[in-house]
């Protein structure tokens, strides 16, 4: 019989098996020697108090070993001659779990993507690092994976009500994903390991017979009596299917305009904008888990994370994707505009944390925008920020940046601390570089962060601008019943860049959820 069970241990007895047992067998009350055998499920760490606590899920056997864990596999069934085909636009998250769900269910997925392959994406990012120089279609927003494959891998997810993402995870783990992301409470692969795990994923849609294309660029809509019926791509090249699943990601911005150039409805809907801010990442650690002055983390303690929100004046002020022992990178996808974003290793050793530290921007915020930029006047807002940003840098991707304590009074840093973000900066009043109404409530967040988090704000912390991608400023519409738009027949908007994803894992579960209503599947 197997039992599942929580228990809780002191951190340096969480790892023991011999611990492990001894608390089950107390919390079942049985003695030691009827546990056959126990099994982790769930691992989360409890540093609420000085004395850090360990959580643990175990599967325990009773008078019995335990039976072989099944290690996660991926398989379809054989595509038939023939098999219909469904276009899926963009190799991100919600792009590549789109295409392995579409085999599952026997359709032929065609996988465009506009960036090139992982292992060729790698070399395409020491330009914007070392040079401050943007190739356009392959950085670290374009490209195999996505945005995610080069800005941290962090999967753990609110948006447990919208699927599966137990599958989500088992799926990663069959293509190479480390094991631990079945355990962990906050799990996370890293930007080393990433690219790997979405490579295998390619290789299985490809030995499955489904279809993957890079370097093909989408540059229109082939349109017929309301039914979208196929793209065009810049090579000039006229794809036909039926369904067009359209995972873009919220960088592609021509897609977008293209939408509207084509009056296809869009809708407005709130982002948030802000900066990068980061800290020696011993602070974070010293703070989120009670150490004294100097003392190093223990062994057995990841680098520590933090979250912060509050909302001033009807609008949210929050950390977004935050990076324990993590870079900031230049995420820009133009050459006239610097965007900065996070992302660590699978180890986070690096030296330093950094986070988004952003204010929501509502539709009518941007209202000034909409009589010359119509329904893209947040996507207009974000670029004027990230060419504001580009001016204030000085050139190539060097970034502005400010001390948090001289953004609070107003003043232009001196000097600035140590940064991870490799392009380089230079001091900037990004008081003065923001709208008014979004500085106010960022300097009002900053002030109850720093009473919530003694040590916040300090002159070690830096701020660089700007944090503008942190979602789409729009939404493609979609039917509730069919997940196809509603104006046009056979476009399925899906993932992050049509407004329905936030992160890795919602983006692949939305994937799943939409190719199976463009394959006619009921779930």
């Amino acid at each position: 019989m197997i039992q599942s069970i929580d228990i809780v241990l002191p951190l340096e007895k969480s790892e023991d098996d011999a611990a492990r047992r001894q608390a089950a067998a107390a919390k079942l009350g049985i003695p030691v020697h009827n546990i056959g055998g126990v099994r982790l499920r769930k691992h989360s760490i409890d540093a609420r108090q000085r004395a850090v606590k360990v959580q643990l899920r175990l599967d325990v056997s009773l008078d019995g070993p335990l039976p072989p864990d099944i290690t996660p596999q991926w398989s379809a069934p054989a595509l038939a001659s023939g098999a219909e085909k469904v276009i899926i636009v963009g190799c991100g998250p919600a792009g590549l779990f789109a295409a392995l769900r579409c085999l599952e269910n026997g359709r032929k997925p065609v996988l465009l993507e506009r960036g090139k392959d992982a292992s060729a994406r790698r070399f395409d990012l020491a330009p914007i690092l070392r040079e401050g120089r943007v190739i356009e279609e392959s950085n670290y927003c374009f490209g195999e994976g996505g945005a995610g494959t080069f800005s941290d891998g962090k999967l753990y997810t609110r948006a447990t009500k919208r699927g599966p993402v137990a599958k989500v995870y088992e799926v990663l783990v069959a293509h190479g994903a480390p094991d631990e992301i079945l355990t962990d409470a906050h799990p996370h692969i890293g930007s080393n390991l990433l690219p790997n795990v979405v490579k295998a994923i390619r290789n299985s849609i490809i030995a499955a017979g489904g279809e993957v294309r890079f370097q093909t660029k989408v540059t229109d809509f082939l349109i017929s009596n309301g039914r979208l019926r196929g793209v065009v791509t810049a090579a000039g090249d006229e794809i036909q299917a039926d369904s067009v699943i359209l995972a873009t990601g919220h960088s592609a911005r021509d897609i977008y305009r293209l939408l509207a150039e084509k009056k296809i409805l869009q809708e407005a809907k709130p982002f948030a904008v802000g900066f990068r801010i980061e800290h020696p990442q011993p602070f974070i650690d010293q703070t989120q888990y009670h150490l004294d002055p100097g003392q190093e983390r223990p062994r057995l303690l990841p680098a520590a994370r933090y979250r912060l929100a509050t909302k001033i004046r009807g609008r949210g002020v929050h950390s977004f994707c935050m990076c324990p022992g993590g870079w900031i990178v230049p995420a820009s996808t133009e050459n006239d505009e610097v965007v900065v974003n996070g992302m660590s290793l699978s180890r986070r050793d690096s030296p330093f944390a950094n986070s988004g530290m952003v204010a929501t921007v509502e539709p009518e915020d941007v209202q000034p925008l909409v009589k010359e930029h119509g329904i893209l006047a947040g996507l207009a807002f974000q670029k004027a920020l990230e060419r504001t940003a580009k001016k204030a840098g000085g050139g190539g991707q060097v970034a502005p940046g400010q001390r948090v304590t001289d953004f609070l009074t107003g003043r232009i840093s001196n000097s600035l601390p140590d940064t991870s973000y490799f392009p380089g900066m230079t001091s900037a009043p990004l008081h003065d570089l923001l709208p008014q109404w979004i500085t106010s409530r960022m300097r009002e967040g900053f002030k109850l962060f720093g009473r919530q988090m003694h040590g916040y704000i300090s002159e070690n912390a830096l701020l660089l601008g700007f944090e503008t991608r942190t979602s789409s400023p729009v939404r493609i519409p979609r039917r509730d019943d069919t997940l196809e738009h509603p104006e046009i027949s056979g476009l399925f908007p899906c993932g992050e860049g049509a407004g329905y994803a936030g992160g890795i894992v919602s983006a692949a579960m939305d994937g799943l959820r939409v190719a199976d209503a463009a394959c006619g599947v009921a779930r």
